[in-house]
């Protein structure tokens, strides 16, 4: 089930956690507290911890981004899974190279636009919850893709894709909207994976088993 969250995500964080988790946060912290309340040291002690675990969890740092000419970041903590070129895919037109980024859920899962541009094209597809490390991942698991547009004319697709436990994507961007890069657009909870589709000409800056960090790393040069 798509589910997108209605606030437009700020160039800066007004608080240490992602917005989508304030929900989650909230909810696990009511049950700690009536543990306590009700004299049930023990689970309250172990909701102590899950409680703890959820808020890291969202946790939404601030991150210094590269203003490199041409530099396209990073959309996604996590490590590089593939880096290859490929003849086709559902949504840049002609080969491209794909970059995927796998998260686990250790990592800041807040995303990231990569390249400052405008939205041509935002759409969902329903699916599966494989293992989002796997290969079929990329076309059967419930995905989110934009396609951008630089001021240059160059296209470029940003999938988010659900994992095996993620369920819920979050994304609240539209087609014809302006992106900056670096800025979040949005974020996928409890573990899942970013593809990025980018022009053949793209200099990669990555590889396989590379560790990046979202609106920090760079990726590659558009050129």
């Amino acid at each position: 089930m798509k589910n997108l969250n209605d606030l437009k995500w700020p160039a800066k964080a007004d608080f240490p956690f992602a917005r989508p988790g304030f929900v989650y946060i909230a909810a696990v912290c009511m049950v700690t507290a009536s543990f306590f309340l009700m004299g049930w040291t023990v689970l309250g002690a172990i909701f102590s911890c899950v409680s703890a675990f959820v808020c890291w969890f969202f946790r939404d740092p601030d991150r210094v981004i590269p203003q490199e000419s041409g530099a396209l970041v990073s959309p996604a903590d996590g490590r590089v899974v593939i880096a290859e070129r490929v003849e086709t895919n559902d949504y840049v037109q002609g080969p491209c190279i794909q970059v995927s980024i796998f998260m686990n859920v250790f990592n800041v899962h807040v995303n990231r636009v990569p390249f400052t541009g405008v939205v041509e094209h935002a759409e969902y597809f329903p699916g599966k919850f494989f293992n989002a490390s796997l290969d079929k991942a990329s076309k059967d698991n419930e995905r989110n893709a934009l396609v951008i547009r630089t001021d240059a004319g160059k296209l470029y697709g940003v999938v988010q894709i659900a994992g095996l436990i993620a369920r819920r994507i979050v994304c609240k961007v539209e087609k014809g909207e302006s992106l900056t890069r670096g800025n979040r657009y949005g974020m996928i909870c409890f573990g899942s994976r970013l593809d990025l589709y980018l022009p053949e000409d793209t200099a990669l800056a990555v590889q396989l088993g590379t560790k990046v960090s979202a609106g920090s790393s760079i990726i590659g040069y558009l050129k």
